[in-house]
C-alpha cells in the first residue's frame, strides 16, 4: 500500500507543502514579523514604481483650442513628474468630461513618460437665448459655452424659448429649409415647448404646426415664390393648421381695404381711429 502512486505523491509533495505552510504560519503569527514583511513588500513596490521607465514627466494635449487647453491643464490634478501607477486615467477622464466644450477625450500614458490627451471639441451649431443669457449648442443640443451677445457668433442661427434646446435637431432642419428666405430670418421661437414661430425682419412671423413643421415651411416658401407673399403687407402667416393657412394683413393693407369699404382707419397699434367731425 505504501508503494501506491497516491501515497508516494502525498509523501513527496503534500507533506513538504504542509510543513512549509505550518512553518510559514508560525513565522507570520508574530506581529512584528508581519509588520516587517509588509514594510519590505511596500518598499519593493515603491522602488519598482519609482523607476525612470514608469515616470510621467510631460503632458501633451491635442485637438483643443487655447481656451480649452488652459482649462484642461488647470483641471488635471497631476503634479509631474509622477509615477504612471499613481495616475488614475479613468478618474481623470470623468473629471475632464465635466467641461461642456469637450465631446470626447482619449487619455493614455505613452512611452517616453508622456501623458497624452487627444480631445474632440463640440462644434457650436446654434445659439440659444434664454432667461439666463445666450448659450452655444452643438447639433445635438448639448451646451458648448456661453456668449455675451449674438454678435460674438453672428453666423450661427438663433433659437429662443423654454424647451428650445431640446428640439435643436428640428430647429436646424427648419433653418436648412428656410434657405431662400434665410437672409430675412431672425430666429426661431419655441411656443409651449410644442411648436415653432419663424421670426422674419419687418415684424413678420410664420407660425408653424406641431408636426410637419419643415413641410409647412417649404409650402410657405413655395407660396412666397409664386405670389411674393412675404413681400406684401402681411405680418403673420399662420400655418398651425396646414390645411387652412391664415394670413394676417398689416395695418396699411387693412386700411386700404377699410377705405374702400368706407370704414374708419386703424392706428398703428390696430385700434380704430376716431372719425373726424366737420365743423
Amino acid at each position: 500500500m505504501w508503494l501506491t502512486p497516491l501515497y508516494r505523491r502525498v509523501l513527496r509533495v503534500g507533506l513538504p507543502a504542509f510543513l512549509l505552510a505550518m512553518v510559514g504560519g508560525l513565522w507570520l503569527a508574530d506581529e512584528d514579523r508581519r509588520a516587517m514583511l509588509t514594510d519590505n513588500v511596500s518598499s519593493v513596490v515603491t522602488k519598482v514604481q519609482s523607476r525612470d521607465e514608469f515616470q510621467v514627466r510631460v503632458m501633451t494635449i491635442e485637438g483643443a483650442s487655447p481656451v480649452v487647453d488652459r482649462a484642461l491643464r488647470a483641471m488635471l490634478p497631476v503634479d509631474l513628474p509622477a509615477s504612471s501607477f499613481d495616475i488614475d486615467l479613468a478618474a481623470l477622464r470623468l473629471q475632464v468630461m465635466q467641461l461642456d466644450a469637450i465631446e470626447t477625450i482619449d487619455l493614455r500614458v505613452k512611452p517616453g513618460g508622456i501623458l497624452s490627451a487627444v480631445v474632440k471639441e463640440r462644434e457650436p451649431a446654434i445659439l440659444w437665448r434664454h432667461a439666463r443669457g445666450i448659450d452655444m449648442l452643438d447639433a445635438g443640443g448639448h451646451r458648448v459655452a456661453s456668449v455675451t451677445s449674438r454678435e460674438v457668433r453672428p453666423e450661427l442661427p438663433m433659437i429662443s424659448g423654454e424647451g428650445a434646446e431640446l428640439a435643436t435637431v428640428e430647429a436646424l432642419a427648419l433653418f436648412d429649409a428656410a434657405g431662400p428666405i434665410l437672409p430675412r430670418v431672425r430666429g426661431l421661437v419655441r411656443r409651449g415647448e410644442r411648436r415653432w414661430d419663424l421670426v422674419l425682419d419687418h415684424g413678420q412671423r410664420i407660425l408653424l404646426p406641431e408636426t410637419g413643421a419643415v413641410i409647412a415651411l417649404e409650402a410657405a416658401i413655395a407660396m412666397d415664390r409664386a405670389e411674393d407673399m412675404l413681400g406684401r403687407d402681411i405680418v403673420m402667416v399662420d400655418l398651425r393648421d396646414p390645411q387652412r393657412p391664415v394670413l394676417r394683413l398689416g395695418v396699411d393693407a387693412r386700411n386700404t381695404i377699410r377705405t374702400a369699404r368706407g370704414l374708419p382707419l386703424l392706428a398703428p397699434d390696430g385700434t380704430v381711429l376716431p372719425e373726424e367731425t366737420e365743423g
